[in-house]
């Protein structure tokens, strides 16, 4: 078992002691302050990346496009990557994964600056940022149980939600405002800076020899895998709830900047500041999923999803600049409550030797089905409007919610515990 508890540790600054369990362990702070700068830029770059493919081609579809080919790779490869998460070293693989997108950066900072970016250049680096992204998911995941044992998981995956969507709140409010003044460039720019706060944190960590959990034959582990979870009742149903909100309750987000411009008829600013508010109720989102307690989590994604539906129904029907941004809130608190509570069931819920896998078949469905989301609405809205399309989504979340909660009543479930006895660890 990986206690990703090292020596040095049981000295805790007095100071680190009033702050929340998941920060006592030394490479957990190194890994929450690295990535938090790195997640900052990475936001401030998606908005002015959004932004700048609408303005060069003003097309709905090819936004959509855009941000398929830069996610969809997870859908496809990350299956084989949670294998490698299973076998090798998962700092050396984080290592690799943030210096390759340290050079995508770079190279989108250069093209854009001298002026010869066109949508082509820009699909092919977005298909080579999804390739990156979608190695390291997996790695990602299932490394912070390395950084703080399983006793303190379940608070650190939400810390690591806050910390996402508290970038995803603070960046696209910078990343609008820097597009608005001095162009999409230097966003990029300042991604390309971030990436050595990760790079370093990670570098500095010190933590003990993994064993490696597997060994067989790679095809014959994807197997195993996905047996693994197939048979699993209640890892299946979360992941297939939260991989259908993930797929519709969030994909609406690649539309933003239609939405911005012609139904709220605003600019780029607007586009950041929406995207912002979405980020202050993922955090609140966030924040409630780590303190719920776990006789109520079993049931938490469902209510979660019912919260996205519907607010995602009134958000489609406001022309408001303030009242969007009032009701996107809540789309962004439903999402971050199932986010966080179906992370933290599914690693919960995990033998050790399989997480790498089982956390692959879930970036699978939470990260890989928005980009076909994302293409599906970008083709729905040319046919129906925006609006109708973001409406289509949030009844989709409320179909999924009620086939998770009929689920649950079938079998009975009250509370997470009660499945704990059918896992061996």
């Amino acid at each position: 078992m990986l206690s990703g508890v090292s020596p040095t540790e049981t000295r805790t600054p007095r100071w680190v002691q009033r702050l929340p369990r998941a920060f006592h362990h030394h490479n957990y702070r190194l890994f929450f302050a690295g990535q938090s700068i790195t997640l900052l830029g990475a936001w401030v770059q998606t908005v002015a990346l959004s932004w700048l493919v609408y303005r060069l081609t003003d097309s709905v579809f090819l936004l959509g496009l855009v941000t398929f080919v830069s996610q969809a790779p997870i859908f496809f490869i990350t299956p084989f990557a949670g294998m490698i998460a299973d076998r090798y070293d998962r700092r050396t693989v984080f290592i690799v994964t943030r210096s390759l997108g340290m050079i995508q950066a770079a190279v989108l900072t250069a093209l854009t600056l001298t002026g010869i970016i066109e949508i082509n250049s820009i699909i092919i680096l977005a298909l080579i940022l999804g390739l990156i992204t979608a190695v390291e998911t997996p790695t990602r995941q299932s490394f912070t149980v390395e950084l703080v044992g399983r006793e303190d998981l379940r608070q650190a995956i939400a810390m690591n939600a806050m910390m996402f969507n508290i970038a995803r709140t603070i960046g696209p409010a910078i990343g609008g405002m820097i597009v608005a003044a001095l162009g999409e460039g230097l966003c990029f720019l300042l991604n390309t800076v971030s990436f050595a706060a990760v790079l370093t944190s990670l570098w500095r960590m010190r933590l003990p020899a993994r064993p490696v959990l597997s060994t067989g034959r790679p095809w014959d582990e994807l197997i195993q895998g996905f047996r693994y979870v197939s048979t699993h009742p209640h890892i299946r149903m979360v992941l297939f709830l939260s991989a259908t909100c993930s797929g519709f309750g969030t994909s609406y987000l690649a539309l933003m900047p239609a939405f911005a411009q012609d139904i709220l008829h605003q600019g780029p600013e607007a586009l950041g500041y929406l995207i912002s508010a979405f980020g202050v109720g993922a955090i609140t989102g966030a924040i409630l999923a780590s303190r719920i307690h776990e006789r109520h989590i079993a049931i938490t994604p469902t209510i979660m999803a019912v919260l996205l539906g519907i607010s995602l129904i009134v958000f489609a029907e406001t022309r408001s600049m303030w009242l969007a941004m009032l009701f996107v809130v809540p789309t962004g608190f439903g999402y971050l409550g199932i986010a966080v509570s179906s992370n933290t069931q599914v690693q919960a819920l995990s033998e050790d030797s399989m997480l790498g896998r089982v956390m692959a078949f879930y970036a699978m469905g939470a990260l890989g089905l928005p980009p076909f989301g994302a293409l599906f609405l970008g083709w729905l809205s040319d046919m129906i409007g925006v609006t109708r399309a973001f409406m289509f989504s949030g009844a989709i979340c409320l179909v999924a919610a009620a086939i998770s909660l009929t689920s649950l009543r079938r079998r009975g479930l009250a509370s997470l515990s009660a499945l704990r006895p059918a896992q061996s660890r």
